[in-house]
């Protein structure tokens, strides 16, 4: 196909503002999918992607499109994860195109996820094709939303596209907007070749699978190639592009979107972001951008039964092969035994890769509450990175722990201003800037430790809004602060799961609450348990929960009260020497309690 009448594209939108939608909308109107084969949201082709209206993995698919100059064009759309947890990859797949559908919901208006993407493809400086839909339904407000564009990125109101996915209506207008306003991909072929990887799954026939787009040169099947960022060769097993199958070609040119089927075993070879060229005479420098995704929240994942450990590891290496993001090592707990301590891109991804260990897998799991990664700094100048409280050396050698803080974005009706404010400042925010989009749409800018925005924040902000606030996230910097270690004892042993790093302020009121809170979790034996909160050798705060009492005096009848002293007394030595040898059961309700500390009902 002739460069000049390729189009690359992908499409930017909040959570459910109608992306999946249009996507099916442009698959039929091309002719790429039958009515037969068509459904719901064909490009999410994961269970839980169509469950939540979110994509979780980036997918690609090549659509041949007749426009009205009688011209027939290759238009590639490369689809993004939409959580902010997947940034990373979403500007991956925006450096594979030269331009951006934005679709906006008329009845909700631009929201922050939007605001993220679209500032992320104006770095990269692609045409943007605005859209607005579900202009169909009622409470639609599209002319308010295209003004809302027109001030935003200063594209003409008029110009904004007015659509419904749904119903199919203007959507051909869309294709015809990509045609006329993205422009066809630059590079030329005669030089090296040289292709960016925007996502890659595991196959266990072909191996790993890059989808990619090359920049320059042409890839062909016989090809020898090499990832440049980790050195890795690998001889194609087949090259070919989405439609929305895959479909083997002999060759992908400069412009053209595909895969690679590349025979090696794990994703960790072939990251997204790398380049690949040829392994002899290939380019020098590598396409730019790229880094390794960094987990930023860790959780302990155990299993209940403690025969399933071998199928928690088995499970957690398949998932691994296609998420080169997601990391793991063996840990043990006093409380819960052989587990592993699991690296996640933040508290979506956890949720995402829990509920598929326990879909996919079977397996019945016990998750820690999540922690962040610290960094501590040693009496002796050397720096330590830990994943959990069970971590931290010894107080004394400890100069200094320093923890991530985050810049946040919150998008929310001026009339929720002040509990948002409230919550901010109740999780140790700070303030940096408010912004009014119109007369009614504030944007407030925070900074706040990463370790109070993943335990309960989002939740809360939500009911502060009745739902209308969206949020974003980026990571800013580590920042020294006076952090302690808060520990759980139950019936005085430590419970290291339950552990947590806390500012010093707030031990004491924590350890309040989750003493409280586990003091109703903890089921009652037969001996009394005590539950404690201490930092360091000094206990902040002591619940019991109280013993089961048989009624020994039942049979005892009439006579001398030392006869009822003796029976009670015989009872109290049989709890004390049960009490020593006993072992408390900690539910996992108590491990997730942490995560609900803030709850109005303690």
């Amino acid at each position: 196909m002739d460069k000049a009448r390729i189009r690359n594209f992908s499409i930017i939108a909040h959570i459910d503002h109608g992306k999946s939608t249009l996507a099916d909308r442009m698959l039929q109107l091309t002719g790429t999918i039958s009515e037969r084969d068509m459904h719901e949201q064909v490009l999410d082709d994961m269970e839980l992607e169509r469950e939540r209206g979110v994509m979780i993995k980036a997918s690609a698919v090549r659509m041949d499109y007749t426009a009205s100059d009688g011209e027939t064009y290759e238009m590639n759309l490369i689809d993004t994860p939409g959580h902010v947890d997947f940034s990373y990859e979403v500007s991956r797949a925006l450096q594979a195109c030269e331009g951006a559908v934005l679709v906006v919901d008329s009845t909700q208006g631009i929201e922050a996820q939007t605001l993220a993407n679209l500032y992320m493809a104006l770095e990269q400086d692609l045409e943007i094709v605005a859209v607005v839909n579900k202009t169909d339904l009622p409470a639609a407000r599209p002319d308010e939303i295209a003004q809302e564009i027109e001030d935003l990125i200063g594209i003409d109101a008029a110009d904004v596209l007015q659509v419904s996915a749904k119903t199919g209506r203007n959507v051909e207008q869309v294709l015809e907007a990509i045609v006329r306003h993205i422009p066809p991909p630059k590079g030329s072929v005669d030089v090296p070749a040289r292709a960016l990887i925007f996502d890659s799954h595991y196959d266990a026939y072909k191996g790993v699978i890059a989808y990619v787009r090359v920049f320059e040169g042409t890839i062909r099947r016989t090809d020898s190639l090499r990832m440049m960022a980790t050195g890795v060769t690998a001889d194609p097993v087949e090259i070919g592009v989405f439609s929305p199958g895959m479909k083997p070609v002999d060759s992908l040119t400069a412009g053209e979107v595909g895969y690679i089927a590349t025979g090696l075993k794990t994703v960790r070879e072939c990251r997204v972001g790398d380049t690949v060229t040829l392994a002899q005479g290939g380019a020098e420098a590598p396409l730019p951008g790229y880094k390794q995704a960094k987990p930023m929240v860790f959780a302990g994942f155990y299993p209940s039964d403690n025969d399933d450990y071998d199928d928690l590891r088995d499970a957690l290496e398949k998932l691994q092969l296609n998420d080169a993001s997601l990391v793991y090592e063996p840990e043990t707990s006093l409380a819960l035994n052989f587990g592993f301590r699991v690296g996640f891109l933040g508290l979506f991804h956890m949720d995402i890769v829990q509920e598929r260990l326990e879909r996919e897998y079977d397996l019945d799991l016990v998750a820690t509450s999540p922690s962040v990664e610290y960094q501590v700094v040693l009496h002796n100048g050397e720096i330590l990175t830990i994943h959990s409280p069970s971590e931290l050396p010894d107080e004394s050698t400890i100069a200094e722990i320093r923890e991530p803080w985050m810049t946040i974005e919150i998008f929310t009706p001026e009339e929720f201003i002040g509990p948002i404010m409230d919550l901010v400042t109740s999780k140790r925010g700070e303030y940096l800037s408010m912004e009014y989009l119109d007369a009614k749409r504030v944007q407030l800018k925070y900074k706040i430790p990463l370790a109070e925005l993943i335990v309960d924040f989002y939740d809360r902000l939500k009911s502060a809004t009745r739902g209308y606030a969206s949020l974003d996230y980026h990571f800013d910097e580590y920042r020294a602060e006076k952090l302690v270690k808060l520990d759980v004892l139950v019936n005085k042993t430590p419970v290291d799961a339950l552990a947590l790093i806390v500012h010093e302020d707030e031990a004491f009121h924590k350890g309040q609450r989750l003493v409280s809170k586990l003091k109703r979790l903890i089921p009652r034996q037969l001996y009394e348990v005590p539950i404690q909160a201490a930092v360091g050798k000094r206990v902040v705060s002591r619940a019991n929960v109280k013993a089961l009492r048989k009624d020994v005096l039942a049979k005892c009848y009439g006579g001398d009260v030392t006869r009822k002293k003796k029976l009670l007394e015989k009872q109290k030595k049989g709890k004390k020497r049960l009490k020593m040898i006993g072992n408390v059961e900690v539910p996992q309700e108590a491990f997730m309690a942490v995560l609900r500390l803030d709850d109005d009902d303690d």
